[in-house]
């Protein structure tokens, strides 16, 4: 890294305060939002081309980046700047409206909460999602484009061949840990990082992306949340589960509604939930 760039780093690291030095969970965000005051967490303007300046927030753009990339592979590109950018000992990502719960400010995660789990395990992610009557390729098969798994299985073949039956195990179970959040030890995240940025390159280029709308265009984001259980199989790393925190609750009417539209009717996704 050069002198430049880490006097970037330790600025944007300074915004931090005392969690950039050991642990810091990233908050991906990209409009202003309200941001958790428990100093293990740093908010990041998402997408920081267009969608920032955010007064108070770091942003995707600076130092080394791919905030050119953040179409596609959404919070990704806040995961990225801060791999690339902070000297943490521990990184983390979650969500402006999406954390991991504790027993900070509205229920979240706090520093010392953090720092206690990874002291037993290197890795903490959020609860796996229970499909129960689908497998995980078949519900994104039905609500969005299954090619884009195909795209997803080469692209790992590419980097990593001898992981595709930890892939096809992954892709065959209900359960799945989701949402591309977070939380890993210097030591895990350096080699996680690097290997789920190569697959995602890979797949990438074999994805048509001609004619999508917007929501659609985030697939390489939405496909990297696969990878997470891919990576946790294959290299039998310990990790601590922790109870996702929906700052604005979920319409489970809605959510339910349009799963069943999905599996039953054809009817993919065309929005978030």
């Amino acid at each position: 890294m050069g002198a430049e760039r880490e006097g970037a780093a330790r600025g944007e690291a300074a915004r931090g305060g005392e969690a950039a030095r050991g642990a810091t969970v990233l908050v991906a965000a990209h409009k202003p939002y309200w941001m958790p005051t428990d100093a293990l967490y740093l908010p990041v303007c998402a997408g920081a081309d267009h969608n920032g300046p955010i007064e108070g927030y770091a942003a995707d753009n600076t130092g080394d980046n791919i905030c050119h990339k953040n179409a596609r592979y959404s919070e990704l590109t806040v995961l990225w700047w801060g791999w690339r950018n902070l000297d943490a000992e521990a990184l983390g990502l979650v969500h402006y409206r999406r954390h991991f719960a504790g027993s900070a400010e509205r229920k979240v995660l706090s520093l010392a909460q953090a720092q206690e789990l990874l002291a037993r395990v290197p890795v903490v992610v959020p609860r796996p999602r229970n499909y129960v009557i689908e497998s995980v390729a078949s519900h994104y098969a039905h609500t969005h484009d299954a090619a884009h798994l195909e795209a997803l299985r080469a692209g790992l073949e590419a980097v990593s061949p001898s992981w595709l039956d930890a892939y096809d195990a992954v892709m065959r179970s209900p359960k799945a840990h989701m949402f591309n959040m977070l939380l890993m030890r210097r030591e895990v995240l350096d080699p996680y990082c690097t290997w789920l940025f190569d697959v995602l390159e890979a797949t990438e280029k074999r994805i048509d992306f001609s004619g999508m709308s917007a929501f659609e265009e985030r697939c390489v984001g939405r496909l990297a949340e696969f990878l997470l259980d891919v990576w946790l199989r294959s290299q039998d790393v310990p990790y601590a589960e922790v109870r996702l925190r929906e700052l604005e609750g979920v319409n489970w009417v809605r959510k339910g509604r349009s799963f069943l539209s999905a599996k039953f009717l054809g009817k993919r996704y065309d929005q978030s939930f």
